[in-house]
């Protein structure tokens, strides 16, 4: 029965994984550089963290997904359109 479970499991974060294409986890400064390049950058940031808060961002470009974690929040320029979500969920 645990076996079952764990399949299912698994099967499930591979399913999220295909839904939720390529994502690539960056440090903050490469993804402020990632943003610079972008012609009309849309950002999704949340907040997170159980113990400590921290900061997260979300982009796409050239067809890859982008992510940071940051503990201080990141100031972009005044051209980029932010998100704010209540989560940014990242498989794995």
């Amino acid at each position: 029965m645990v076996a079952a479970g764990g399949a299912a499991a698994a099967a499930a974060i591979a399913q999220a994984i295909k839904a939720s294409g390529v994502i690539c986890s960056v440090e903050p400064k490469d993804f402020v550089n990632i943003v610079r390049k972008i012609e009309k950058p849309l950002v999704v940031c949340a907040q997170g963290g159980l113990f400590s808060k921290n900061f997260q961002y979300l982009t796409s470009y050239k067809g890859l997904a982008f992510f940071t974690k940051s503990r201080d929040p990141i100031q972009f320029s005044y051209d980029a359109e932010l998100v704010n979500a209540r989560k940014i969920w990242i498989p794995g």
